[in-house]
């Protein structure tokens, strides 16, 4: 997550102390920042009973890009194992590799 992100989450939200919103709902990953997680997986932003993500209109790269992480990508394996754990992965609208690519570096 970027700066920009976190404050637009952070406004969404209502909450105007960035560095306390940080400290509530945000972690550090070697060098970058990433939205905390449960212990199952699931971000501090979903919402499980609902089924979906609270902050979906302002959500981060990380999510706006999802499955198509390098991770995910690197094998048919590592798809498999995604659409397993992620049940919206591999249904819907059939995106190429090129497409696939540009989504993945969209700003």
């Amino acid at each position: 997550m970027n700066e920009e992100e976190i404050g637009a989450i952070a406004r969404m939200l209502g909450e105007p102390d960035l560095e306390k919103f940080e400290q509530l709902f945000v972690r550090q990953v070697k060098d970058r920042k990433s939205l905390v997680e449960f212990p199952n997986g699931d971000c501090v932003f979903f919402d499980s009973e609902q089924r979906h993500c609270r902050v979906y209109d302002v959500r981060p790269r990380q999510c706006r890009t999802w499955p198509f992480w390098d991770s995910n990508l690197k094998t048919p394996q590592a798809w498999k194992q995604t659409c397993e754990i992620c049940p919206g992965s591999g249904k819907g609208k059939f995106y190429d590799i090129g497409q696939i690519d540009q989504l993945r570096h969209m700003p």
